[in-house]
C-alpha cells in the first residue's frame, strides 16, 4: 500500500509507537556488552516492549522470525537473533519494529560493543548518522523523494562510503513496509512529492568497501559482498508542513 496522510487519532498512535521503539532501544544499549548472545538481546527487547505495551512488529512480517533484527560487522540488515556472543568492537546493528494500535514504527541504529574501536568504525557511525540527518533535514509538505535520496547520498560520497543500493527507505505506518521506496541516492527535484501527515523512514546503509551485497544461507541476512564493514541507522519521520518530526 502507499503511505497516506494520517489522521490525527493515527498521528497519536504512531507518536505513541516511536517513543515506545525508542525507549527500547535506550534500554537494549544498556546491556550490549562483550560476552552476550544477540537472542538474549532479542528476548530482553521483547521483555521490554511488552512492559510498555507494545507489539512486535517485525515478528511474523515476512515470516521473520523474531522480534528484532541484529547483524554484526559485515552484515547489512535482517540479521537474525541466535545464541553467537558479541565481542570487543564489533558494529551492532540492532533494527526494531513496534505495533501500537495497528500503527507500526521502524528505526536502527549502529554501535560499537564496548564503545571503542578503530578510527574507521567510528568514522563509519558518525557519517552515516549524519547522512540520515541530511535527509530528515530535506523534509516539509513537498518534498520530493530524489530530495531525500540526494541529501543522503551526497554525505556518504564525502565520506567515501559505500552505497548500500539494493535496500533502500520507505512510507510506514499501517504497514512496516509501505511505498514510495526511498533510496540512499537520488537527483535533487525528482520523485514522488509527500505531503504533511505522511509518514516515512529513511535509512542510509553504508560500507566501507563497495555498494554490493548477498543473501546469506539463513534466508535473511543481507551483508557486503566484499566482507566490509557496513553501518545501518534509521528513524521514522512524520513530515510537518515546514520540516519534520522524529517519533523514533
Amino acid at each position: 500500500m502507499v503511505t497516506r496522510v494520517k489522521t490525527e487519532q493515527e498521528i497519536a498512535d504512531i507518536t505513541v509507537s516511536g517513543r515506545m521503539l525508542a525507549t527500547v532501544l535506550d534500554e537494549l544499549e544498556k546491556y550490549v556488552e562483550p560476552g552476550i548472545s544477540t537472542k538474549e538481546l532479542a528476548m530482553i527487547a521483547a521483555s521490554e516492549l511488552k512492559k510498555l505495551g507494545g507489539k512486535p512488529a517485525f515478528l511474523g512480517f515476512g515470516g521473520f522470525p523474531d522480534v528484532i533484527c541484529i547483524s554484526r560487522n559485515a552484515q547489512v540488515v535482517h540479521g537474525l537473533p541466535n545464541d553467537d556472543v558479541v565481542e570487543d568492537g564489533d558494529l551492532l546493528s540492532l533494527d526494531f519494529g513496534v505495533d501500537y494500535n495497528g500503527m507500526k514504527t521502524d528505526a536502527a541504529r549502529t554501535l560499537i560493543v564496548g564503545g571503542k574501536g578503530s578510527g574507521e568504525k567510528r568514522k563509519l557511525l558518525k557519517g552515516t548518522k549524519e547522512a540520515l540527518d541530511a535527509g530528515i533535514n530535506t523534509l516539509h509538505d513537498g518534498v520530493r523523494v530524489g530530495d531525500i535520496g540526494a541529501a543522503v547520498e551526497k554525505v556518504m560520497v564525502r565520506y567515501g562510503f559505500g552505497i548500500v543500493r539494493d535496500l533502500v527507505g520507505h512510507g510506514v505506518g499501517h504497514e512496516v513496509h509501505e511505498d514510495p521506496q526511498i533510496p540512499n541516492y537520488g537527483i535533487a527535484g525528482t520523485g514522488e512529492a509527500l505531503k504533511a501527515g505522511m509518514t516515512i523512514c529513511i535509512e542510509p546503509m553504508s560500507t566501507l568497501g563497495g555498494d554490493d551485497v548477498v543473501l546469506e544461507k539463513d534466508g535473511w541476512t543481507i551483508s557486503t559482498k566484499d566482507g566490509s564493514l557496513s553501518a545501518h541507522f534509521e528513524h521514522t519521520i512524520l513530515i510537518t508542513k515546514d520540516s519534520a518530526e522524529i517519533l523514533t
